[in-house]
């Protein structure tokens, strides 16, 4: 099982450096594909043994080896979160299919969450793919679960959208918009339904804790807006790994 766990984190590792490529060229339209991985400072290509997840980084010591520009700690971050969270689901369902559609859920949410705090922007090219490849996923893998997608879905896209139409009344203004409202879709999918009403009110627990702290320290004040969608895929990662336990207290 070692063997396992080291693979998956290290398969995580190499998808985290995948996601920054998406984070940084997705909002600006840019292709994923081409050019090469480069310094966005003076456009040098990076060797192949720079761009090795964590490690790169480090011997670099955050520096680009051409020009000496700094390089975003971003980048290292988003690798080692990624490693660290397939690996929490691997060991979480061990060698089941679980493993394989949350991991999935997963390497959706981590560049979703990540463009969505730095551009406010939850992007149709993340969420579309990610909807389409869970119910693949879970016809394939679990076909049992067929009205989990039909009702997770739903029901997670109508609770934002109820969210989003109330806020709009209550503080005209736009509070909730329909990129929040395609990621519950999302997210609805690969948990169903009601679990999808868990991980949405882990998502709002932990917004509140964050403006809570952000309000003790002078950072936010009444009336800032925040990024929703990091705290509704942090909500989805804790449901993914406390979900049973979640569900056994709100509805036993």
């Amino acid at each position: 099982m070692i063997a396992y766990y080291l693979i998956i984190f290290l398969l995580g590792l190499t998808l985290g450096s995948f996601f920054n490529v998406l984070i940084h060229r997705l909002p600006k339209g840019e292709s994923i594909i081409r050019p090469r991985s480069h310094c966005p400072g003076c456009g040098t290509s990076i060797r192949f043994y720079d761009n090795i997840p964590l490690v790169g980084y480090l011997l670099l010591r955050g520096r680009c080896r051409a020009c000496g520009a700094a390089i975003s700690v971003r980048y290292p971050l988003v690798e080692l979160l990624s490693g660290a969270a397939l690996l929490s689901v691997a060991v979480r369902y061990g060698q089941s299919p679980e493993t394989l559609i949350f991991g999935m859920l997963v390497c959706f949410l981590i560049p979703i969450g990540v463009i969505d705090f730095h551009t406010r922007l939850i992007l149709n090219r993340l969420t579309m793919p990610g909807i389409i490849a869970g119910v693949v996923l879970i016809f394939l893998l679990r076909p049992e679960r067929w009205k989990d997608i039909l009702f997770g879905a739903l029901g997670g896209g109508l609770l934002l959208l109820f969210f989003a139409v109330l806020g709009k009344l209550l503080f005209k203004k736009e509070s909730l918009g329909m990129g929040d409202v395609k990621l519950m879709i999302l997210i609805g999918v690969y948990v169903g339904f009601p679990d999808v009403l868990i991980a949405f009110y882990s998502g709002v627990v932990l917004a509140g804790l964050f403006i809570l702290g952000g309000m003790a320290v002078g950072k936010i004040r009444m009336g800032n807006s925040i990024a929703f969608g990091p705290f509704i895929a942090s909500g989805a990662y804790v449901y993914v790994l406390w979900g049973d336990w979640m569900t056994r207290i709100l509805f036993r």
